[in-house]
Parts: C-alpha cells; sequence; structure tokens
C-alpha cells in the first residue's frame, strides 16, 4: 500500500513538471565588435558604390569587386567615405595616410578645446647658463602643450642696482622664444621683482 502511494506521488511530480512550459536558455551568438573608422576594401558590404578615384575623379557606378582591384593596382585602399548614400560613395585612397591625418586633426582639435594654464618660471638676474637651459627647455615644452608662461625675475639686496642685467636677461628670452611664443604682458615691476606674460604662437 505504502509502495503504491509512492508511485501515484512520483507520478504526480512527473506530470506537475511535465505540464511546465520549458525553461528557454538564450542561444545567441554575442554581436560581433563594432569596427571604429569607415569601411575598406573587403569590408565593404554593398555590391555596388559610386566610385571616385585617387586624383578625384567621379567614375560613376562601379562593382565593388572590380572598384577593389583597381585600388590594389595603384596600392591603394577602397574607403567608404559616404555610407549613407544609395549607392554608397567609395574612393581609393591611402588609408594609412588618411587615418594618420585624421588623428592629427583630432589631436589639433583637442589641443584648441584645452585649459589654458599659466606657468611660472622663476629666475635671477645673475642665472647661470647650465640653469637658463633648463628653464628654456621647460618653457618650450609648456608653449607646445599651449600654456602661456608668467616669467617672474627676482632682485635681492644689491641686485636692485644693477636692474639693466635683469632687462637683458628678459630681452634674451624674449629672442630666444620669438618662434614659439609672443609677449602678452610686457615686463613690469612688483616691489621687488619683474614679471612678464608670455603667451604661445
Amino acid at each position: 500500500m505504502l509502495a503504491g502511494k509512492r508511485i501515484l506521488l512520483q507520478n504526480s511530480r512527473f506530470l506537475h513538471n511535465f505540464g511546465e512550459p520549458p525553461i528557454r536558455r538564450p542561444n545567441k551568438a554575442p554581436p560581433a565588435a563594432s569596427k571604429d573608422g569607415p569601411r575598406i576594401n573587403d569590408d565593404i558590404r554593398n555590391a555596388q558604390i559610386q566610385l571616385i578615384d585617387q586624383t578625384g575623379d567621379n567614375k560613376g557606378v562601379v562593382e565593388t569587386v572590380v572598384a577593389i582591384r583597381m585600388a590594389q593596382e595603384v596600392g591603394m585602399d577602397l574607403v567608404e567615405i559616404s555610407p549613407n548614400t544609395s549607392p554608397p560613395v567609395c574612393k581609393i585612397m591611402d588609408y594609412g595616410k588618411y587615418k594618420y591625418s585624421a588623428q592629427k586633426k583630432a589631436a589639433e582639435a583637442r589641443k584648441r578645446q584645452k585649459t589654458v594654464e599659466i606657468k611660472e618660471i622663476k629666475l635671477r638676474p645673475m642665472i647661470d647658463d647650465h640653469d637658463y637651459d633648463v628653464k628654456m627647455r621647460a618653457m618650450q615644452r609648456f608653449f607646445e602643450e599651449g600654456d602661456k608662461v608668467k616669467i617672474t625675475l627676482r632682485y635681492r639686496g644689491r641686485e636692485m642696482a644693477h636692474q639693466e642685467i635683469g632687462t637683458k636677461l628678459l630681452d634674451k628670452i624674449k629672442t630666444d622664444v620669438a618662434e614659439l611664443a609672443k609677449v602678452e604682458q610686457d615686463a613690469r615691476f612688483e616691489g621687488r621683482q619683474v614679471v612678464m606674460v608670455l603667451a604661445p604662437r
């Protein structure tokens, strides 16, 4: 009797599980990672494209495989430059140079958007040649990064009696950085020091 109840209980569990909808598990492969930049050569999907050759001439609608062969014959790539037209516009070009040029333009745009900082360089009128060269290299780096430079020339003790030495030093600095920077604020006294501000060209 007890064995019969166990069989009925097991059968009822089987029927209950059998009646439930099966658990579905996702079986989709992850989407392919999108490729940065325009499609080139065999990545171009359309069978036909509007072709512009390496000299800029519009060759009209051309089979994609033919256009790729034309690009290979001149040692270049077929680059999709306008994918949303029908058919898409492609151009024969050196993709390596094109990509480098695009990266350079992006870097220049970021440089223009950079917040300009004012870096301070402190000098003494009797600075030696080695220290002067170190300060000049620092200034050059600041100008190349797009920052301004505030030059502070400090006089101590009897040096105030020889201000012409400091004036000659500031004139030398202006000459040495003339290709990289221009004077934004000319030299002026602030107590026992002279301040001059240079800005990158």
